[in-house]
């Protein structure tokens, strides 16, 4: 059962990137230690993530001038970008535009799966709108050792404790991991008082 999980790292106040966009205080961080992605990327059969998430990858890894790096990352995988604005793609990149709700896409990305699971990568409010639909199967976060006074929020809704329930907490290297089953809409209703 195709499974949608929303991986990132952000600040320990909650935030995944600065006010201008740039997760330069996560790179700033050293990453000795820092969690497998290459392994976790390898059960996803979907990229999902918004503009603003997309442009930064293309910017920070040069992508446009260097497609074959896109291959390295995410292989022939599919890429939902979220946004409202036509945006240029690297040669040879399976990704896929969508101008709407994730609800409209939403059987489509499961389907685009097949077999893998679906990463939802950033940003926080499109995370929140599978949250909001009852889609959103496990969130994991990875801390990093600082703090921002604004930016990009990790997710932009009120959730309580009846829908998240801690899987795992471990350390790698200087970041704190923290693994959460997110409880269907309908069960977090039933264990309510």
């Amino acid at each position: 059962m195709t499974r949608i999980v929303y991986y990132t790292a952000a600040t320990l106040n909650g935030f995944l990137a600065d006010q201008q966009h740039s997760l330069d205080w996560l790179f700033a961080v050293d990453d000795a230690g820092a969690p497998d992605i290459a392994a976790f990327m390898d059960t996803m059969g979907v990229f999902v993530e918004g503009s603003s998430t997309y442009e930064w990858v293309l910017k920070a890894e040069n992508l446009l001038a260097e497609p074959a790096k896109w291959q390295q990352y995410y292989g022939t995988k599919p890429t939902y970008v979220f946004t409202s604005r036509s945006l240029p793609v690297p040669e040879g990149a399976d990704v896929r535009f969508f101008n709407g709700s994730v609800e409209d896409v939403l059987a489509e990305i499961k389907d685009a799966a097949g077999n893998l699971d679906v990463w939802v990568v950033g940003g926080g409010d499109l995370a929140g709108q599978f949250l909001d639909l009852g889609a959103l199967d496990e969130l994991v976060l990875t801390l990093a050792p600082a703090t921002l006074v604004g930016g990009a929020p990790l997710l932009p809704r009120n959730v309580g404790a009846d829908r998240l329930k801690l899987r795992g907490a471990s350390q790698h290297g200087e970041f704190a991991m923290l693994n959460y089953d997110v409880l269907p809409l309908a069960a977090a209703a039933d264990s309510a008082p």
